[in-house]
């Protein structure tokens, strides 16, 4: 009889048990175990017909497409109807607007918390990815505070002391390296070093990337290049460097074994670089790098994780024009279409055909060029994808971005909302 009722009581307890797992599983609220912010420089509506229309047809679906929650964001600074990079960077990284050339700080030059310090203090491993530099305003405004925003010295100084981000790959070696091995710094401090005494596996190529383990702690630096990382077209370069999703992924693997979670901030700022150089082409290759890279991320961090795409500040006024037949894609995009004019156009930039006021068109550059000088079926390449503007970078526009959203807390993100938002759902998951 006794045998009976140790039996039914651990039957009892079991039972108990996987009621309580059940219940903790479907009814208690819990908060996602990933949360993935992607940054995407540059993203306004306006290229979403025209990355699709070059990744496959117009009628092509981009996965940032299934995307449930989807809005406009309105991204002015405190002194700018345009914000620049680092105020717009700020408000999504703090939730608080300010000046323009602001690097999270205030008014008053006080730093203001970001939201991969507030996932520190939640218990959250972070991660901070870029194929642009580490130390740009868009990824500094995550762990930096600099008042001075171009003392680049001082903001790859503040990545090393702050010890705020365990993963960490983009560009921009030559900023963590002394002058005497290679780099730009002029105190003589290797960082690079230093985070390596600090317990960081440095990297500096994508196989030495993917020879990571997946099982390993997160506390990773990875740095592939001395500036950027190349463009998906430079074909050679692109063979020691790893791309967007190459990153991402290695990311997500090691930070999930973190068992508080993780936070991933993922700077997508080639776009922004592609569109100030009036590169058509460029700007939506790196657009599509982006839409495969937020697939991959969906994909490996899984349904119940809080992912959200936003862009930072609209740029350059890109337009793909005419008409373009439907399944018309990729290179049938670019150059002139049969009458002669051009598939692209831009607002400003260095392909610019008049100048005003302190912007002077260089002299190599002619608004009417000599026909002599380029073939019969031939024309000049300045001139393939042409903006209103001379400016010697593409300048901001006053648009409003875009923003994406999928998983918990994400329902917000719909019509128009302050790009400050993002911060909130962010901070809301945590």
């Amino acid at each position: 009889m006794k045998w009976r009722n140790q039996l039914l009581a651990v039957f009892c307890l079991l039972a108990f048990a996987g009621l309580g797992v059940l219940y903790f599983q479907h009814w208690v609220f819990r908060k996602p175990f990933g949360i993935i912010l992607f940054v995407a420089e540059g993203f306004a509506p306006d290229r979403l017909a025209a990355t699709r229309a070059y990744a496959g047809g117009a009628g092509t679906r981009l996965s940032l497409d299934s995307m449930p929650s989807m809005a406009l964001l309105t991204n002015y600074s405190t002194d700018f109807a345009a914000p620049d990079q680092a105020a717009a960077a700020t408000a999504i990284a703090t939730g608080t607007r300010v000046p323009n050339g602001a690097i999270a700080i205030n008014v008053d030059k006080k730093p203001l918390q970001s939201i991969i310090e507030l996932a520190r203090e939640y218990g959250r491993a972070t991660g901070l990815v870029t194929d642009t530099k580490l130390t740009d305003p868009t990824s500094a405004a995550f762990y930096a505070h600099p008042v001075d925003p171009n003392d680049i010295e001082k903001i790859a100084a503040e990545f090393v002391d702050g010890g705020k981000i365990d993963i960490a790959m983009g560009g921009g070696a030559s900023q963590f390296l002394p002058a005497t091995k290679g780099g730009e710094r002029e105190d003589n401090r290797d960082l690079l070093l230093e985070l390596r005494g600090n317990g960081f596996d440095i990297v500096r190529t994508r196989a030495e990337l993917e020879s990571i383990p997946a099982w390993r702690r997160p506390k990773l630096f990875g740095v592939f290049n001395n500036a950027e990382l190349a463009f998906t077209d430079q074909v050679e370069e692109r063979g020691q460097q790893p791309n967007l999703s190459d990153m991402v992924r290695q990311a997500i693997q090691l930070l999930q074994y973190n068992t508080g979670g993780y936070l991933l901030v993922v700077d997508a700022g080639l776009m922004r670089k592609a569109a100030q150089e009036n590169n058509g082409e460029r700007t939506l290759a790196q657009t599509v790098e982006l839409d495969r890279a937020v697939a991959l991320a969906r994909r490996y961090a899984g349904e119940k994780s809080t992912i959200i795409v936003c862009g930072d500040v609209a740029i350059g006024g890109m337009n793909l024009n005419g008409f373009p037949f439907r399944q018309d894609s990729g290179i049938a995009l670019l150059g002139r279409n049969s009458t002669g004019q051009p598939w692209i156009t831009w607002a400003t930039g260095p392909h610019g055909m008049s100048s005003y006021g302190a912007a002077n068109i260089p002299n190599n550059k002619s608004a009417t060029p000599d026909p002599s000088s380029v073939g019969q079926n031939e024309q000049p390449a300045e001139n393939l994808e042409p903006a209103a503007l001379y400016t010697k970078s593409a300048l901001p526009t006053v648009d409003d971005v875009v923003v994406f959203g999928s998983g918990p807390g994400t329902d917000v993100l719909q019509g128009v909302v302050d790009s400050t938002v993002v911060f909130k759902v962010l901070r809301g998951e945590l």
